[in-house]
């Protein structure tokens, strides 16, 4: 197997960050873990929006991480890539609709 930058195996090093500060990594996990518990929304459904927006922050371990949580919760393939396109989607709107901000600006200066 060829080496990546990101090497799978550091997710399971994920809760280390608290070693060189314990009190903003407690904080941090428990903010985190809260986050995840069921609410208004249900865990499947954080599930889905995390795998989503894993993929607009493009962060592999997060992919990983709620890929396999998606599998565990009973998600469908078809559901986690339609998700993906949803976060596709709002990252790309979002990107053109700052042409406007071209546009307002080059309008502006050619005057």
């Amino acid at each position: 197997m060829s080496k990546t930058y990101y090497d799978p195996a550091d997710l399971k090093k994920f809760g280390s960050i608290s070693e060189w500060d314990e009190e903003l990594g407690s904080k941090f996990f428990e903010y985190y873990n809260s986050v995840f518990e069921e609410g208004a929304l249900t865990a499947r459904e954080k599930s889905l929006i995390a795998l989503a927006v894993s993929h607009v922050v493009q962060c592999p371990y997060c992919i990983d991480a709620y890929t396999k949580d998606g599998l565990e919760r009973g998600i469908e393939k078809e559901e986690m890539m339609e998700a993906v396109h949803v976060g596709a989607a709002i990252k790309g709107g979002a990107t053109l609709v700052h042409g406007v901000q071209m546009m307002n600006k080059y309008n502006k200066l050619s005057m």
